[in-house]
């Protein structure tokens, strides 16, 4: 069973361990500490997991409960949850050496913050879009307030 109030306390943790990175990788040398590097892949599993949990568990409901339209607001979803999954899987292979060994590659320091700053900014735009029309349009589908799926 997944609730709103996950969902919400997700994304929130979703948006916070993005500001900070943001704001740690301003300084080169910040980038090359212990700290940032787990902030970095505890951010990576964040995206991932609440990713994997939209497409394991709200599609669904809206595909199976919802009409034309709502269908199609749940295709798109899914075709740009795959989309973010590509880049983000691009965006690691480059700047860094897997999920496993919790290490970044930092040699083009300038491009890495630019980059960072683009997908980090992709994934907020998608929260933001998921809580001002994914969120409304499950519980409208479900009618309950509690309870996604």
């Amino acid at each position: 069973m997944i609730t709103y109030q996950q969902l919400f306390e997700d994304i929130h943790k979703i948006t916070e361990i993005s500001n900070v990175f943001l704001y740690l990788i301003r300084d080169r040398a910040m980038c090359d500490t212990q700290i940032t590097c787990d902030l970095f892949f505890d951010y990576v599993d964040r995206v991932n997991h609440h990713l994997e949990l939209q497409e394991n568990h709200l599609y669904s409901a809206i595909l199976s409960d919802g009409d034309d339209a709502d269908k199609k607001v749940a295709e798109n979803f899914m075709s740009g949850s795959q989309e973010i999954k590509k880049i983000f899987k691009q965006y690691l292979k480059k700047w860094s050496k897997g999920n496993r060994k919790h290490e970044l590659l930092l040699a083009d320091y300038d491009n890495f913050t630019r980059e960072t700053e683009e997908v980090f900014g992709m994934v907020l735009k998608r929260i933001q879009d998921e809580t001002e029309h994914l969120y409304p349009l499950i519980r409208q589908l479900r009618g309950d307030n509690q309870q996604v799926a």
